[in-house]
């Protein structure tokens, strides 16, 4: 059974950090590529990050520099350490393959506000 479990968001104040976790279970995740997707209010999803089996990543404009995303192989988990947040990063952050064909996690929920 495929589960996608994320956790570590919250509220943060502008300019602060934030690091995300994302647990895989029922499938090959050492073969994954897998990517971090969020949605903000009111709005679609929208592509953030993705690390390859190789642990090479792309990034989204709005993350490149800001954003990095890791992986532990080992413990089948994805990491997303979010530096100088904004208003405009507030979002549910999930975690999916690069494709995003498999079941969806309940998501973690990130405000930043002052």
């Amino acid at each position: 059974q495929v589960q996608l479990v994320e956790s570590g968001g919250g509220l943060v104040q502008p300019g602060g950090s934030l690091k995300l976790s994302c647990s895989a279970s029922g499938f090959f995740f050492e073969q994954s590529a897998m990517t971090w997707a969020r949605q903000a209010p009111g709005k679609g999803l929208e592509w953030v990050t993705t690390i390859f089996r190789d642990g090479t990543a792309l990034s989204a404009d709005s993350a490149h520099g800001r954003f990095t995303i890791s992986r532990d192989n080992a413990k089948n988990t994805i990491d997303l350490q979010m530096n100088s947040l904004q208003p405009e990063d507030t979002a549910v952050y999930y975690c999916n393959s690069v494709l995003m064909d498999l079941p969806w996690g309940q998501g973690t929920q990130v405000t930043v506000s002052s």
